[in-house]
């Protein structure tokens, strides 16, 4: 669970004021304000992804496996799939529908099937089997979208190339107002020119913790949050 850090309370609570929320920020503030939050999801979270993995191959496995469904049963399922399938070229001569039973417990196993079959015979043909380090390669593979890829790259690899914004992100970049847009991409470009280039992997990670654990999307926790008084969607909750 994360660590809780005490903050000071909104205006009404006798704390510094918060940002308010349906008013145009200026850019100079908003910018001090993303900073503020950086250092303030630090200090509340360590900046670690919950998928287990070994290698940048299985990471990419265990992503594709992540969509709508939880990192807990991913690490589940991966627990004995990592054991039988160790090469890019296992995978890529796996036999489908044995496959799509050893996942079926993550949901939408067929299409999870197609992909992870998929981009291995991609790194395989293109790549002798090795997952490459740059997104421009990665998102040419089948089953690889800039999200995975950004996973890949940020905690795989080590390298900042962007943020990850999966569900919990948009939800939590939204309600901060770090950005306007429905669209991830777009949200991702919006928190890439706010967010020091060096902070992009971990600050996508704490988000996502943070979404999970303390912003969650039916009732956020406002109360205690390290993110209080910068939010201005903080007690606007039922």
């Amino acid at each position: 669970m994360p660590r809780r850090t005490k903050t000071p309370g909104p205006a009404k609570r006798g704390g510094k004021r918060r940002p308010g929320r349906g008013r145009k920020e200026p850019a100079a503030e908003r910018e001090r304000r993303a900073r503020a939050i950086v250092a303030r999801l630090a200090d509340a979270y360590a900046a670690r992804i919950e998928l287990d993995f070994d290698n940048p191959l299985q990471l990419a496995v265990a992503t594709i496996l992540s969509a709508q469904c939880t990192d807990k049963r991913v690490n589940e399922v991966t627990r004995s799939l990592f054991k039988k399938y160790g090469t890019a070229a296992d995978y890529a001569n796996a036999d489908p529908e044995q496959f799509q039973e050893e996942i079926r417990s993550t949901g939408f196993f067929r299409n999870k099937t197609r992909s992870i079959l998929a981009f291995a015979q991609g790194l395989v043909e293109k790549h002798d089997g090795v997952v490459p380090d740059t997104m421009e390669e990665l998102v040419e593979l089948a089953g690889i979208g800039r999200k995975t890829a950004n996973v890949i790259l940020g905690s795989g690899f080590g390298k900042n190339e962007g943020i990850v914004v999966d569900t919990h992100v948009k939800r939590v970049a939204g309600r901060l107002m770090l950005s306007e847009e429905d669209d991830p991409e777009k949200i991702e470009q919006d928190l890439m020119q706010l967010i020091p280039r060096r902070e992009w992997t971990d600050f996508g990670l704490r988000m996502i913790q943070h979404g999970r654990y303390t912003c969650s999307a039916r009732k956020p926790g406002c109360d205690g949050c390290p993110l209080e008084e910068l939010c201005p969607s903080a007690h606007t909750f039922d």
